[in-house]
């Protein structure tokens, strides 16, 4: 971590999130925080030397957080997708950041369940 300020975002992202996205915005309201995230451009073929591009972007997908200072939070997750250029097919990253069935973030979903119990 170079600054500070990364230093927090490692604090209030989910865990590893920034090994791979680069915060690009934040939004703060009234009653909301708004967290723009967009996929890096780094993305490597496990045990291939293939040439890959990119090809742009889904489109961005909303996940509730944590909330901070009684706000809630969101995040616009902007995933990237790849052309792999011997094989002509598009790659992508697998992602596990939502919760199955929900639009939270794992450790989020996690903590309603627990505290559901």
């Amino acid at each position: 971590m170079s600054t500070n300020k990364e230093a927090l975002l490692h604090l209030i992202l989910p865990e590893g999130i920034l090994d791979y996205f680069e915060v690009t915005k934040v939004n703060s309201q009234k009653e909301e925080i708004w967290i723009y995230l967009e996929e890096l451009n780094n993305y490597k073929q496990p045990n291939s030397s293939d040439k890959l591009i990119s090809k742009g972007f889904f489109p961005e997908t909303l996940i509730n957080d944590f909330p901070i200072r009684g706000k809630k939070v969101y995040l616009m997750v902007k995933r990237r997708r790849w052309l792999n250029m011997r094989t002509q097919m598009v790659v992508t990253r697998d992602w596990e950041l939502v919760a199955k069935g929900t639009r939270y973030t794992q450790e989020f979903a996690a903590f309603f369940k627990e505290i559901s119990r």
